[in-house]
């Protein structure tokens, strides 16, 4: 199974193919609006702002599973996101992103790129994938890794 494969729901609940991404560098990030990691959206959107036009797309993926610090409903969520922090890029529907629940797209992102010490889990909010414009998961950063810091990585794949 390809990244390309695989559905995903927008913030809004419209189906969408991963495949739409296909030839764009991706930072995928699970996100959530009451974690502490927040203030790392607004690093996310200036990521957004300033390489989306040489190919980045990033890609937000609301989940509540770590001390449910995104409690809300989708539009409750994507409300936050744009009062709160400014973002506009792309928002998806929020989804289990670990165990048993978790959507195929994460199931394919830990199986691909394993974090600290070998671990598939995610282990937090903000946990970021960089893909490249083939759709291989090259890079996981972990939740203490602000935008700024993995902006070069980014840079040496557009």
């Amino acid at each position: 199974m390809s990244l390309y494969d695989i559905e995903v729901s927008d913030i809004r609940g419209q189906k969408q193919s991963m495949a739409d991404y296909r030839g764009r560098v991706l930072l995928i990030v699970n996100t959530a609006t009451q974690c502490g990691f927040a203030p790392q959206f607004k690093g996310l959107q200036k990521l957004h702002e300033q390489y989306a036009d040489q190919g980045l797309s990033v890609l937000g993926f609301p989940s509540n599973q770590f001390a449910r610090q995104e409690p809300g409903n989708n539009d409750e969520i994507l409300a936050a996101c744009e009062l709160n922090h400014g973002v506009s890029f792309p928002l998806f529907a929020k989804i289990d992103v670990k165990g048993p629940g978790a959507h195929p797209l994460y199931r394919h992102l830990t199986n691909v790129k394993r974090g600290f010490l070998g671990s598939k889990t995610i282990k937090w909010n903000f946990t970021k994938f960089l893909v490249d414009r083939d759709g291989r998961v090259v890079k996981r950063f972990p939740p203490t890794a602000t935008p700024e810091r993995i902006e070069s990585s980014i840079r040496t794949l557009l």
